[in-house]
């Protein structure tokens, strides 16, 4: 495989997971973004501890979707991930019907 067969190939998968994302982002109330992933998920819980000069941080998600191309079950029913660095967590809008 040439490395431009690699780069088409990784641009389909990503055009894939972005029109999944779009089909799958109203069933989800929160987004939630770290340093290595990002997620939809529709329960978020951020505990903060350890020091405050170097401050852990654990995010709970239930009924999860990841964004990562290389997954084949992008919906997972619970992800833990600890991190050191920022977190961005976001309540998506609810549409009306």
């Amino acid at each position: 495989m040439s490395s431009d067969d690699l780069e088409a190939f990784e641009a389909e998968r990503e055009l894939q997971l972005a029109q999944e994302y779009q089909d799958v982002a109203g069933m989800f109330r929160y987004a939630v973004e770290t340093e290595r992933r990002f997620y939809l998920a529709n329960d978020v819980k951020v505990t903060v501890s350890g020091e405050a000069s170097r401050p852990v941080i654990e995010v709970e998600l239930a009924d999860a979707w990841v964004w990562d191309m290389y997954r084949k079950s992008r919906f997972v029913p619970k992800v833990r991930v600890l991190t050191f660095k920022d977190v961005n967590v976001e309540e998506l809008p609810t549409t009306e019907i």
